[in-house]
């Protein structure tokens, strides 16, 4: 799941070197625009919809993979 989400981050931001630690704003520098569009990124590659309460604890890459396993998601 971590290299999806590698390049998901990738096709949206450019950036590399993502890992499940890694912190969308602390470490990447991404405003709320650029979050947005990787989870837009990521709700399309799932064919679902993450509210936005839930967004906001979506801070780290370890918090995107656990959420999307607990909806069910798992490596394509």
């Amino acid at each position: 799941m971590l290299q999806l989400i590698q390049d998901i981050i990738y096709n949206v931001t450019g950036k590399r070197g993502i890992t499940y630690e890694t912190d969308f704003v602390q470490d990447l520098a991404l405003n709320s625009f650029d979050v947005m569009n990787i989870i837009s990124a990521f709700e399309d590659h799932f064919d679902t919809t993450i509210p936005t309460r839930e967004v906001w604890g979506l801070h780290q890459v370890k918090d995107v993979i656990d959420y999307l396993a607990r909806k069910g998601f798992t490596q394509p």
